[in-house]
């Protein structure tokens, strides 16, 4: 990595140069519409010239003076830090469950061990040295605050630190107050065509996993390619720039076929196989001070026919003949994740937990996508109890219904997340009105930054004073649908013009930046609690990104990205957007507090009736289910890699948090032959003789 006295890693600078001290210094990062940020070109200007006008033997004195005090920080922060944890990093409020008491060792240095050696420090913040997992010593940069933690002896401490502004994981993290700065790690556990394009280029025929992986197979390479994959797509030294970048949280999605068994005759998924990586994941984030949102982003049958579903085509999930038999199955998977991240050593880090991804409420229904969700809700809470400390935040989908037809729909839940997917890309038009206009905040950008802001400001405010916690689980840079295979393989765009320019970043002026950077900005200052979708867009075959609009690191890398994501507040004020503050303060049940878990509706299980059978809709009652008389997978809290690494050991649990909930799984009835779980939507009634 580059030196501390890199410019590229200096502490960055908000839009127009705002003085970043006195706009964010001591001021809390909460709901949006709260304050303007500090416009002052002439401040810019002044400093240019400033700039401009200073000799350049005095800057390379500068870089002397600074090289040496960097030097002199490493050697104080590896004395200072220590201490810093001794007397803050054990005082996490005990209803959150935490069970670590004591800060990590990061004192016991032996005495002639070079306090900047990688081997000599536990923790450390900006500019100390570290050995990554790989084995390689690395710099950590981090400009905000931030710092990591990791004790061998201890490696279920949750003492790392993302930026000043955001709680450490032994910390108390407060709803209104903290604010979700996330990205996607898309791509990497579920894959999808415009975001590891090359490795689909790779495969005549391949669009999605079931094609892909089926592909692989027929060559013999699923498991050599897809450990290659899951080794190097992202790494450790992501995880370090995510918290460099004023980030604070992952979404993390997540393949059902991660569970060893869970892989049924006739599906082509690597059983099992990415469940290691899924733990380096969250063993990283917990070093670098990063909280998780584990999505559950596949379904048995496919909730939605989109291609990272598992398959792509129809929606078998509480639909069709085989609707109710996958939702047994899929609520098995759901109740096995849960179990594993309920436990003690998890709930610091996964502090969110997405039942399912995207399902699609046009198709299922609302009756029976409510039931779902509440029977998923009782399945969780029933592991982890109810209130504050209980296990994660529990994340439903909109169904891209729209966030107001949710209100009052599961009021009383306990600490149950409403997640928006916004994408004016997908709306359907042709969206080729320019954005690339000017380079000022009020100018830059066309009309698309206050469309955001009129989109989806009042909207989400609305939703978290209305429903509780609203996040935006995915959203991006993509105010059009340009880019490779945005819109699936051999599929066109929609944009009313040529996509060349928008799949090259590299022909991106100043201007060009300038409009996503502001577009990007007031997206985020309208959304709250975000998670950019997505951190990283592999490579095509041509060796370039070709969907730019959607990779927050390279967006970092070229500008089109804001440094300090805190550069978003106030934007939306200052464009003219409008107006509905959300003032932070969250119904108590809605955050784990009096009444939490007394729901006022109910839906029942399983629901009366299922859409699309045979062209119809169906009672519940006539459809294919299973039988519960099967063996129980439970995950491994253990994992070892090809190069003899390993994560897990003593204090690892057991991969089971509730030893009262040992009920049988769910199987196929023995002697009975169901339809085709993934294209049973024409299959009539009686589709089986057993059920």
């Amino acid at each position: 990595m580059s030196s501390p006295s890199d410019p590229a890693l200096d502490p960055p600078r908000p839009f127009l140069d705002t003085p970043r001290d006195s706009a964010y210094g001591d001021a809390s990062v909460r709901s949006s519409y709260v304050e303007k940020p500090l416009v002052d070109s002439s401040a810019r200007e002044e400093g240019e010239a400033t700039r401009a006008s200073t000799p350049s033997s005095n800057k390379r004195k500068l870089c002397w003076a600074l090289g040496g005090l960097a030097a002199l920080a490493v050697i104080l922060l590896a004395i200072l830090l220590p201490l810093h944890f001794t007397g803050h990093l054990g005082s996490k409020d005990s209803a959150k469950g935490n069970t670590s008491t004591s800060s990590p060792s990061s004192g016991d240095v032996p005495e002639d061990a070079d306090p900047a050696s990688p081997e000599a420090l536990t923790s450390g913040a900006n500019g100390t040295m570290l050995k990554l997992d790989s084995g390689e010593d690395c710099q950590y940069i981090n400009p905000f605050g931030g710092y990591w933690a990791f004790d061998p002896k201890d490696p279920y401490g949750s003492y790392g630190k993302a930026n000043e502004w955001t709680p450490a994981l032994n910390e108390s993290w407060t709803w209104g107050q903290d604010r979700v700065f996330g990205v996607n790690l898309g791509g990497l556990f579920v894959l999808e065509p415009f975001i590891v394009p090359a490795l689909f280029q790779k495969y005549e025929g391949a669009k999605d996993e079931w094609t892909l992986y089926t592909l692989m197979r027929e060559k013999g390479t699923l498991e050599e390619e897809m450990e290659n994959h899951y080794n190097t797509f992202i790494t450790e030294k992501d995880i370090i720039d995510i918290a460099a970048a004023g980030l604070n949280f992952i979404r993390l999605p997540i393949p059902f076929w991660a569970i060893q068994g869970s892989v049924w005759d006739g599906e082509p998924f690597p059983e099992g196989l990415c469940w290691k990586y899924i733990l380096r994941i969250v063993s990283w984030a917990r070093k670098y001070g990063l909280r998780i949102n584990i999505d559950l982003h596949t379904v048995p049958g496919s909730q939605n026919g989109y291609n990272h579903s598992g398959k792509l085509g129809q929606v078998n999930f509480l639909r069709g003949s085989m609707g109710l038999a996958n939702a047994q199955r899929f609520l098995e998977y759901v109740r096995v994740f849960a179990e594993f991240f309920a436990q003690d050593e998890y709930r610091d880090v996964v502090t969110m937990f997405g039942m399912i991804n995207e399902p699609l409420l046009a198709q299922i229904g609302r009756d029976a996508l409510n039931s779902f969700y509440l029977e998923a809700y009782n399945t969780i809470r029933a592991i982890t109890g109810t209130g504050e400390g209980h296990g994660p935040y529990l994340v439903i989908g909109d169904g891209f219904g729209g966030l107001q037809s949710w209100v009052r729909t599961f009021e009383g839940a306990d600490r149950l997340v409403l997640d928006q997917h916004p994408y004016i890309a997908f709306d359907g038009s042709p969206n080729n009105e320019p954005i690339a206009t000017g380079t000022d905040l009020t100018d830059a950008g066309g009309h698309w930054p206050l469309e955001a802001c009129n989109r989806w400001g009042a909207n989400s405010n609305q939703s978290n004073a209305n429903f509780g916690v609203t996040v935006a689980g995915e959203f991006s840079c993509g105010y059009n649908d340009c880019g490779l295979y945005a819109r699936g393989v051999g599929n066109g765009a929609m944009y009313g013009g040529d996509c060349s320019l928008f799949e090259d970043a590299s022909q991106w002026n100043a201007t060009m930046k300038a409009g996503l950077k502001t577009f990007i900005m007031a997206s985020m200052d309208a959304l709250n609690d975000w998670f950019f979708w997505t951190w990283k867009i592999g490579n095509s075959s041509a060796g370039i990104v070709e969907a730019p609009l959607w990779s927050y690191s390279l967006g970092l890398q070229e500008g089109y990205i804001p440094r300090d994501p805190r550069q978003a507040r106030g934007v939306c004020d200052v464009l003219g957007g409008e107006r509905q503050p959300f003032d932070g303060e969250y119904a108590p049940w809605a955050t784990g507090g009096a009444g939490a878990g007394e729901l006022a509706a109910t839906y029942p299980w399983p629901p009366a009736t299922i859409n699309a059978v045979d062209g119809a809709q169906a009672p519940a009652t006539a459809l294919p289910t299973y039988t519960a008389t099967g063996a129980v997978p439970t995950l491994p809290v253990t994992a070892t890699f090809s190069d003899a690494r390993s994560i897990g050991g003593d204090g690892a649990g057991s991969g089971w948090y509730a030893t009262q909930d040992n009920a049988p799984a769910v199987t196929p009835v023995a002697g009975c032959e169901y339809p085709d779980s993934w294209d049973a939507l024409d299959v009539p009634l009686p589709a089986t003789t057993c059920t």
